[in-house]
């Protein structure tokens, strides 16, 4: 066999070519050959390029919305962006809270969130389980603020930082002799050092028109430092009642007497919510001294009080009797002054008087205190014997 048969198999020229070339040319090479497998042009790789990035940023953009629609469901039933407690003891904005007979703790939490009062409803329930179950809120009006910790809120509701003061509640419709003898009770100061200072209503600011204090002691519930004095207790009572009628916008002194009277008298004629009919009718009587009425009030509660009693039952003896300055069937307009304590809602009436036609006005049911209203003393007359065939079948309910 020659030579030549025996060498390697000719190797193809281009193999020889890398096999014989240094590093540098060797890299140039095989870069070359994988282009020639994956070759764009620039137009391809810069639209393929822009493809991918648009492919991403849809991703990105599904996805961040499905985020959003996820977070927007569920945040609200999970409270995550809710403030869950105010810090401190309020922002200075007072919020008149009243605690209903059979209010539930959960009702409680849920009329403070709402009023501004707590941040959270429930970190307040969770706050008040904290306390141990011999506290209670007792029923009644409450004098908070706004943005106020659940602590802060719960410790004004439970009066835990009135155990070293004197309580005193004072009732709507109360005499000053009722409320005296309550604050004496609760504070050891004889109730005749308050009647003393009932005689001098000039010290506490009150308009020269009043007689006396009647009117000024402000119902509500309040807390005396123990070493209080009658004058600082009387001041604090006049304090809130000059507050309602500021709110209400009653200034100078005629405007202020006529209020506060109409006020003392409302509470005794009607519910509540007939307050501001009531005061209308009561205006319309006074303004239109040619009409049926005659410029009278007619008013039982008016006699009542003058004649130092507290009843409906007024004789026409009583009506007919010119020694009662507050005899408000023989003296036109108003009497000489309030005839007990009004609350908030009374003095707002009185203050804002609802514009109808009424001159009449009637309680036909005791127990629930239903009023109807009359035009005219026909209807008038109507309406008072439905009130009296009511009292036949309810005996002892009209005494």
């Amino acid at each position: 066999m020659s030579d030549s048969s025996k060498r390697r198999p000719q190797e193809p020229e281009n193999l020889r070519m890398l096999l014989n070339s240094n590093d540098e040319e060797q890299r140039e090479g095989i870069l070359g050959l994988s282009v020639e497998h994956d070759e764009y042009t620039q137009e391809e790789r810069r639209r393929l390029k822009a493809r991918r990035r648009n492919t991403l940023i849809t991703a990105i953009l599904v996805f961040s919305v499905a985020l959003v629609m996820i977070v927007a469901i569920l945040a609200p039933q999970q409270g995550w962006f809710k403030r869950k407690d105010y810090r401190g003891d309020g922002n200075g904005t007072t919020v008149s809270y009243i605690v209903p007979d059979g209010a539930t703790n959960v009702q409680i939490a849920t009329d403070l969130e709402a009023d501004g009062v707590i941040a959270d409803a429930g970190r307040f329930l969770e706050e008040y389980n904290q306390m141990g179950e011999e506290q209670f809120i007792q029923p009644g009006e409450y004098q908070l603020e706004k943005e106020m910790s659940s602590e802060a809120a719960l410790h004004s509701l439970l009066n835990l930082d009135q155990a070293n003061k004197n309580y005193v509640a004072i009732n709507q419709t109360w005499r000053s002799s009722e409320t005296y003898e309550a604050i004496s009770k609760a504070t050891g100061i004889s109730v005749q050092e308050f009647k003393d200072l009932d005689q001098h209503p000039e010290k506490f600011g009150i308009p020269s028109k009043f007689p006396s204090l009647e009117g000024w002691l402000h119902p509500g519930e309040y807390y005396f430092e123990k070493d209080a004095s009658a004058e600082q207790i009387i001041q604090t009572l006049v304090d809130k009642t000059n507050d309602v009628l500021k709110e209400e916008g009653v200034e100078g002194d005629d405007r202020i007497f006529h209020v506060l009277t109409v006020a003392s008298i409302l509470e005794f004629e009607g519910l509540e919510k007939d307050y501001p009919a009531i005061a209308g009718a009561i205006e319309n009587r006074m303004n239109n001294p040619e009409g049926e009425t005659s410029g009278y009030i007619q008013s039982d509660a008016t006699v009542a009080y003058g004649l130092g009693k507290k009843t409906f039952q007024i004789s026409t003896e009583q009506k007919n009797d010119a020694s009662n300055k507050y005899n408000t069937f023989y003296y036109k307009g108003l009497p000489v002054g309030p005839i007990g304590s009004p609350a908030n809602a009374a003095i707002k009436a009185a203050s804002n008087p609802e514009k109808n036609d009424y001159y009449f006005w009637v309680t036909v049911n005791t127990v629930t205190g239903e009023t109807k209203f009359a035009k005219t003393y026909a209807e008038h007359l109507q309406n008072v014997d439905e009130y009296e065939k009511w009292c036949s079948h309810n005996e002892g309910k009209c005494a």
